[in-house]
């Protein structure tokens, strides 16, 4: 059992070394509690081999009950977060046959009348209100096109079904809690509840590139339409994450399943309709048009890591370019990092310039990159995790107050020593020292005015420095005019 996981896990998950058989173990034996293919609680050898097996089997994998290289991986694919419920049902506690018929789909519930009305309570903040309307018209549409189902957005308050984007844990219980880009994208309710759910943290996007929003809204209305996960691959009501292609969006099992809910259209015309129909959903008004066109792109999505250098220049970093905003407001054009900081990657997860010498740190995975300007330092990129520092780190600045760089993960911060380059002793510390500073954060900037600017997603709180807490808060593209969006 495992045999020859760690040469996968190097691409997947870093390193086994980091990581260990045990923990690979333990997350898996975790992801199949979650999607409902084992107990909670206690469960024998014999349990856990069915479990994978009839995993194995959902996956389009070959089926021996063993936790190899394809099966692992295939558990860290992004997918709905609802569990395959219809699968754990077809359970074999005998020998799997690989010409076992599958059952051709799986349903739940059903509405009791044929209108339903939908409201959209909020959007990624990047995506236009009319791009988001659009999809989610369509979506819907897509299934009344092939069953005697009919849609409107509502005018009120008032909806049958409601979609809504959020970040982390959202009152929906620990399981359904998102887990931040990549993992579960989101998940919803049967009938009659009515909620389709959507991470916050993932990159959304309508026009092929990034997760596209499009086929994420099309399942999970499905779900709220009284469907479960389909065993076929192709179907888009499978459990994991379809990319639009040349071929139908809905396949001979979703329509099977929908109208066996619901019955035919009531013209007895179907209706399909390929991915390409579906590939951009775009705002032209001439308004939104213009307003974009002056927009920095940085402005457009969340930046990846942010810092001011020892002459007042800023710094933001985005993919693989970068943009600098002298003292004076001038912003430049996007420049590619590894024109100015050569092999350093893309994609960085934090960086900070040390307020005592002016170099610049970077950090991405358990590395760090130090640099004299643009030259790399002797030694360098190394591991920083061997030195007390956690693997992805949130964000880091340079904190005055302690002559140190500060990074940020989750809950905990750590106070880096970039001379002796270790952790200082009796860290890490609870983010609870941060009064307000909430966890996870994208970016952090020690600003010139003598506040520290928290980041995530669209947000931004201010902390004050003398005070120790958050003084402000708001969405930052808006309310901090510095920042030139």
């Amino acid at each position: 059992m495992i045999a020859g996981i760690c040469a996968l896990l190097l691409i997947s998950l870093g390193s086994c070394i980091d990581l260990g058989i045990e923990d690979a173990v333990r997350n898996a034996e975790a992801f199949l509690v979650k999607y409902g293919y084992l107990e909670e609680n206690d469960y024998s050898k014999a349990q856990l081999t069915a479990a994978v097996r009839n995993f194995q089997w959902t996956a389009h994998l070959p089926v021996n009950g063993d936790l190899n290289d394809a099966t692992v991986l295939q558990m860290l694919l992004p997918r709905c977060g609802m569990k395959d419920v219809g699968q754990t049902q077809w359970l074999h506690h005998g020998s799997f046959h690989t010409n076992h018929r599958r059952k051709r789909y799986a349903i739940k519930s059903k509405w009791y009348k044929r209108h339903l009305t939908y409201q959209i309570l909020n959007w990624p903040w990047y995506l236009s209100q009319h791009q988001v309307r659009q999809a989610v018209q369509a979506a819907f549409q897509l299934w009344g096109n092939v069953s005697s189902l009919t849609f409107s957005e509502a005018v009120g308050d008032s909806a049958d079904i409601r979609l809504a984007f959020f970040d982390g844990e959202h009152n929906d219980g620990a399981r359904h809690a998102f887990d931040g880009p990549g993992g579960a994208l989101a998940h919803a309710f049967f009938p009659r509840r009515g909620e389709a759910h959507f991470d916050n943290a993932e990159h959304w996007s309508l026009n092929g590139k990034g997760r596209n929003l499009f086929v994420v809204f099309a399942h999970e209305i499905g779900h709220t339409l009284g469907l479960q996960h389909s065993p076929f691959k192709n179907a888009l009501m499978s459990p994991y994450y379809k990319k639009l292609g040349k071929e139908y969006v809905l396949n001979f099992d979703d329509i099977l399943a929908i109208q066996t809910l619901y019955g035919a259209p009531s013209s007895g015309r179907l209706v399909q309709r390929p991915g390409k129909d579906f590939s951009m959903f775009e705002d032209w008004s001439a308004e939104n048009s213009e307003r974009r066109a002056q927009r920095k792109d940085y402005c457009q999505s969340m930046f990846d890591a942010i810092t001011w250098d020892l002459k007042q220049t800023l710094y933001i970093f985005k993919g693989r370019s970068y943009w600098m905003m002298s003292p004076n407001g001038n912003i430049s054009e996007p420049q590619l990092t590894q024109q100015r900081w050569k092999k350093l990657p893309a994609f960085i997860e934090a960086a900070a310039v040390s307020g005592s010498d002016g170099k610049f740190y970077f950090f991405k995975g358990g590395k760090c990159w130090r640099y004299k300007g643009s030259r790399l330092e002797a030694g360098f990129p190394r591991k920083c995790s061997d030195h007390g520092l956690p693997r992805h780190p949130d964000t880091a600045l340079y904190f005055q107050p302690l002559g140190h760089l500060v990074i940020f993960k989750g809950d905990k911060y750590y106070v880096f020593n970039e001379k002796s380059f270790i952790v200082e002793p009796y860290y890490p510390r609870s983010l609870q020292d941060w009064k307000g500073v909430p966890h996870n954060t994208n970016a952090a900037l020690s600003h010139p005015n003598g506040s520290i600017y928290f980041f995530r997603g669209e947000n931004y709180w201010t902390f004050d420095q003398k005070s120790l807490k958050v003084t402000a808060s708001g969405k930052w593209m808006q309310d901090l005019s510095w920042f030139g969006c």
